[in-house]
């Protein structure tokens, strides 16, 4: 591990070779907007709104898994990442069926935020509506497969948090899907431990409490650094 020393927008900085962009970044008060990274478990780069630009990279680069280097010089704001971002949320508006109104973390939702933050007020792409489940077998909780974003945080989080691996993803593309234990409703889990994590961990309010209203359901994931921390401490 060495210090390097790099720009983003213009302002220069120093970091370590073993950190992201991302991090970097935050660290010096630049926001990067991302939904499917959370600290305190794995990166994975899948939402891509995190896309910064590297000079001498043609290419868009995902800002939470590129590692910084020496002399590095990144944009984390142009007209081409504006637009490339407000697509890909739009995208995830019009490939689930999102009704913030009647949602349980309407006003308290980071994909909702996101829009606002990009300044979204309509949706030109158009929206494919569709035929998805709610499993509310669960004792605790309710999985509403409409207002999954697929981030794979749940996953994650169930993974190298708790240990359970309750949640996955099954299919391809647009088919791509989170299920629990292989397929098996979330009530009827043998790994599922009821712990909580993966409630929290949700970004939109596609995995809630049972007996949330809509605007009810706020979640808080900080409690995941310091768990982080605790197993890295014992390892």
């Amino acid at each position: 591990m060495r210090v390097v020393t790099l720009k983003i927008n213009g302002q220069e900085m120093s970091g370590r070779d073993d950190e992201d962009i991302l991090h970097v970044a935050r660290e010096h008060d630049i926001e990067i907007p991302t939904l499917c990274q959370l600290d305190g478990i794995s990166e994975w780069g899948g939402c891509r709104l995190c896309l910064v630009e590297i000079e001498g990279s043609a290419k868009l680069s995902a800002a939470c898994v590129t590692k910084v280097s020496e002399g590095m010089v990144v944009n984390t704001e142009s007209e081409r990442l504006a637009g490339y971002r407000k697509t890909i949320v739009e995208m995830l508006f019009t490939e689930g069926n999102h009704v913030c109104s009647v949602c349980v973390s309407n006003n308290n939702c980071e994909l909702q935020d996101m829009s606002s933050d990009l300044k979204i007020d309509h949706i030109s792409l158009p929206y494919r509506y569709p035929l998805r489940t709610v499993d509310a077998s669960h004792d605790l909780f309710i999985f509403d497969a409409n207002r999954c974003i697929l981030c794979t945080r749940c996953v994650r989080v169930c993974d190298e948090a708790e240990g359970a691996h309750t949640w996955d993803i099954a299919g391809r593309g647009i088919q791509s899907q989170l299920v629990s234990d292989l397929h098996q409703p979330w009530g009827e889990s043998t790994s599922c431990t009821s712990c909580g994590k993966c409630v929290e961990a949700c970004p939109t309010g596609a995995i809630f409490e049972k007996g949330k209203a809509a605007g009810e359901m706020v979640k808080d994931a900080k409690f995941l650094v310091y768990l982080a921390e605790m197993k890295a401490e014992k390892s």
